[in-house]
């Protein structure tokens, strides 16, 4: 009898905790991590189409012009495609890789950290950092988003991960948890690799959920910082995306460029409460990545407008 009591008491328990511990995605407790990628996961390629003629909104007749050999432009509240172009095919992805580094080193640092530029990671020709500079990790983390820092990746990948190859490990996890299905990260700043490879729609998963991090969101949207080192130096670092000085609702979000991958831009903007994402690949030059950026951001602002 007494058996019996306790379990029907543990099922009152059970149904009371269900009750109250739900919320509007079908009754599931999200932890916020879990909140960011079913935000992500709302993609949608077709809803938009039966409600707007995209090929009649102004701006749609430039699309063919552009020199990019793929993208993807989304609304980021709907998850609707405003446009594509071989979104699902695999591509170089140049620096665009660190962001992947960035939301890792947020989510699993201290942001106190000193950080010392050692020959092991000090390896690229092309940095601005030092051997033997010390950081402290957020600011290392700024001069990396900001001004493309190559080996400033790889020290705060051997911080991180404690090596190189096991960071690659956590950043390829972190893909999959992520759904970024045609996606191989092989190194922590994108220079050429054949293993280091993306999609545009992959790209967009990863701008949507770092974004979500209001720290990722201030780095990338920074235009310029005066980066402190340890020893009283300062670094002047101006962000290598123009957009962010050039556009007018523009948050950021990651320029990329190698020969293998062209010239990449990772964008997001904000205007009239629509805010857009847009991954551009392989442009053919510095400036049209910003240009066809642009234009694509312009042409899914006037299609949300006829939208809504």
């Amino acid at each position: 009898m007494k058996n019996h009591m306790v379990y029907g008491l543990l099922l009152i328990v059970a149904a009371v905790v269900s009750c109250t511990s739900g919320d509007a995605t079908g009754g599931r407790m999200l932890s916020p991590e879990q909140e960011r990628l079913e935000r992500i996961n709302r993609i949608d390629s077709t809803s938009l189409s039966e409600v707007v003629k995209l090929d009649s909104i102004d701006g749609f007749e430039q699309l063919s012009s552009l020199t990019a050999d793929a993208w993807m432009l989304i609304d980021d509240s709907t998850g609707c495609i405003i446009s594509e172009k071989n979104a699902d095919e695999l591509r170089h992805m140049a620096s665009i890789t660190k962001m992947m580094t960035c939301l890792l080193a947020l989510e699993n640092g201290q942001m106190g950290d000193t950080i010392e530029i050692t020959e092991d990671v000090y390896v690229a020709k092309d940095s601005r950092v030092k051997l033997g500079d010390k950081y402290e990790m957020r600011h290392l983390i700024d001069e990396m988003m900001l001004i493309s820092d190559n080996d400033a990746a790889y020290a705060l990948a051997k911080h991180i991960g404690g090596d190189t190859l096991r960071f690659c490990d956590m950043m390829n996890e972190k893909a999959e948890y992520l759904g970024m299905t045609h996606t191989h990260f092989a190194n922590p700043n994108g220079v050429p690799n054949p293993n280091n490879y993306s999609t545009a729609s992959d790209l967009i998963r990863l701008s949507r959920y770092c974004m979500r991090d209001s720290l990722f969101a201030a780095i990338v949207g920074t235009v310029e910082k005066d980066v402190p080192l340890l020893d009283g130096r300062h670094m002047p670092c101006r962000n290598t995306n123009a957009l962010l000085k050039t556009y007018e609702g523009c948050m950021g979000i990651k320029t990329g460029f190698t020969r293998q991958a062209g010239n990449c831009l990772a964008s997001a903007a904000s205007r009239d409460g629509v805010t857009l994402y847009l991954v551009l690949l392989n442009s053919r030059s510095m400036s049209t990545r910003f240009t066809e950026s642009a234009l694509l951001l312009d042409y899914g602002f006037n299609v949300m407008k006829a939208y809504r």
